[in-house]
């Protein structure tokens, strides 16, 4: 069994759909995710040049990964999962609005105290966070953001990447067959870039 570590942002469409390819993977592949939480707000913070949309978008962004990060302090890394998943719902299929009832719909929904929704108003997790953060990001380099996976290498070492972006998700076989190509170009000495524009925006499933 290979453990599989994904970075996520529960607002981040390209993420929720990589983290479903994952799910699916797991079907099909000897493998298990572990999730773990990174911030798009901390990540753009101070960039110049963005998009005003996005610059707006981000203003409601710290909420989700406080919430989460203070789940996992408090109850383990294995409530991510599901909690994700309660999230993810929410936002990309409900299209439920950023904030309180959010967390306390989601928190209930997988068995979790609703009072850890507090954490999303409050600064005390985020120095968790940003090492969360950073342990995602730093071995990817150029902030690529997420999705960002973490593999064994065959030598011992992170097989470290930005990606897959995929819209839809892939199912069943298709999603395996994904996996196998993209650990064969990850792993590849001296690959770093495989790209395209993108024809659609993200069709989240």
């Amino acid at each position: 069994m290979t453990t599989v570590d994904m970075w996520f942002d529960p607002r981040c469409p390209w993420a929720w759909n990589a983290s479903r390819w994952l799910l699916e993977v797991e079907q099909v592949r000897d493998v298990r995710v572990r999730f773990h939480v990174m911030s798009l707000s901390i990540l753009n913070d101070g960039r110049e040049g963005l998009e005003e949309w996005y610059r707006e978008w981000l203003t409601h962004g710290r909420g989700p990964v406080r919430v989460c990060v203070a789940a996992e302090l408090a109850h383990g890394n294995d409530v991510l999962r599901d909690l994700y998943t309660a999230l993810g719902n929410r936002i990309h299929h409900q299209r439920a609005p950023i904030g309180r009832q959010l967390y306390v719909d989601a928190l209930a929904d997988v068995g979790l105290p609703t009072d850890l929704a507090d954490a999303a108003e409050t600064t005390d997790h985020d120095k968790a966070l940003l090492a969360s953060h950073e342990a995602g990001l730093k071995p990817v380099g150029e902030d690529l953001g997420t999705p960002t996976i973490h593999v064994p290498g065959p030598d011992g070492r992170v097989n470290a990447f930005f990606g897959p972006v995929v819209s839809p998700v892939p199912r069943g076989e298709a999603a395996g067959r994904l996996w196998d190509g993209v650990l064969q170009v990850t792993g590849t000495d001296g690959f770093f870039e495989l790209k395209r524009g993108r024809d659609r925006r993200p069709i989240v499933s």
